[in-house]
């Protein structure tokens, strides 16, 4: 294949065509667990494109109305090991009514709902970039897509695929507000504490002697943590307190539930001890009781530079003149769930930017440079196996 083949492809992307089936598919309305719709024009729409498909039944574990979809393209080449490609299917609100603007090139809603960019866009770049390979008549390995659903409230679909009914070993994921070119190599790991203070209940009038608030023995215990930024690895955060009945009882007991994330696991697990030790300490002085409960939400992922995945995304973006970085990130994304079950993966930047939330934006540029990084890396996939 020569250089000007090479570059083809990724020139085949129609700037026009993937603004309109963005605009499509972010006006399809699919919060979590409620992607059916987005299913449907899947089923559609991949089919048309070589693709034949597969749902698990990830659905049942949340009661969602769809599993997760993996679709299968055979390429041209089948001595080439298949590259996937992932993303989620469900959006953090609804997008019904969706009426999008476009001003200066960039993306909007109109103010009266989200975008959903966060992550139609790279739903729709990668449509287009198989789209654009295909056109190109470019030789190509197998294409996986591995499309989640209700990855917002934290990596959900993902944590309960099917991993039997996928092929690939390898990919990419188009989920981070970096501009195209971004390359997260490193991600964290993440686990959620829960901690039920007991005191004792009463009425301020009747019988507050006996009573034991577990506001106040929670409160002491939270000002003896160490939260926030705990050193350049490692954040800490408590976001729920919940609890209480009235206002005129003493509450005999209280929901304290936070989050640790950390690129070392070693460092996870000693701020989710210091956190534990601290209310149990306070507790203990106090008269009360604490129950305490670890939920890991996921691991994190470590990918080499020179590791083919970096090196070939790295090349890619060279050879369609976007500027590329290594970097990292304490932000989660299937990446993570992935990863932790053998899939090996990257996160790379598409652009979107104020994601879960009204003022959510994505620039022309960016959604068009993830539709050309996506057929380019297919090829760049290619090029890289056939000169081992």
């Amino acid at each position: 294949m020569t250089n000007k083949q090479i570059v083809s492809a990724a020139k085949q992307v129609n700037e026009e065509r993937l603004l309109g089936l963005f605009l499509e598919l972010a006006k399809i309305n699919g919060p979590s667990t409620k992607e059916q719709l987005v299913a449907d024009y899947l089923i559609n729409a991949l089919p048309e494109l070589g693709f034949t498909l597969d749902f698990d039944e990830a659905y049942k574990h949340f009661d969602g109305e769809v599993g997760n979809l993996i679709a299968w393209h055979e390429g041209t080449d089948s001595s080439i090991p298949p590259l996937f490609f992932s993303t989620h299917m469900d959006t953090v609100l609804p997008t019904e009514g969706l009426k999008p603007v476009i001003k200066d090139d960039v993306i909007y809603s109109d103010g009266t709902t989200i975008l959903g960019a966060d992550d139609r866009a790279a739903l729709a770049a990668y449509l287009e970039g198989i789209r654009a390979i295909i056109e190109s008549g470019a030789p190509h390995g197998p294409i996986e897509f591995i499309l989640t659903v209700n990855e917002q409230p934290g990596l959900v679909g993902a944590t309960y695929m099917d991993y039997s009914k996928v092929k690939s070993k390898a990919g990419y994921i188009f989920d981070s507000s970096g501009d195209v070119g971004q390359i997260i190599l490193k991600g964290p790991y993440s686990s959620r504490i829960w901690m039920e203070v007991e005191g004792s209940a009463a009425h301020i009038a009747l019988n507050a002697e006996e009573g034991n608030s577990a506001f106040l023995i929670a409160a002491k215990g939270l000002l003896k943590m160490n939260l926030g930024t705990i050193d350049e690895e490692t954040l800490a955060n408590i976001g729920i307190i919940n609890g209480g009945e009235l206002t005129s009882i003493i509450p005999g007991s209280v929901t304290v539930a936070g989050e640790v994330r950390s690129f070392s696991k070693d460092k996870l697990e000693l701020q989710l001890k210091h956190m534990e030790e601290a209310m149990q300490e306070v507790v203990t002085n106090s008269g009360g009781k604490l129950t305490v409960r670890i939920e890991k939400k996921y691991s994190g992922f470590d990918i080499p530079k020179d590791h083919i995945l970096s090196v070939t995304v790295e090349k890619a973006a060279s050879n369609i003149n976007v500027k590329s970085y290594l970097t990292k990130t304490l932000g989660g994304a299937d990446t993570n769930v992935l990863n932790d079950n053998g899939l090996t993966c990257i996160t790379l930047g598409n652009g979107f930017q104020n994601i879960h939330s009204f003022r959510e934006c994505i620039s022309v540029e960016n959604l068009i440079n993830t539709g050309r990084l996506t057929a380019e890396l297919i090829e760049q996939w290619y090029v890289s196996h056939k000169q081992k």
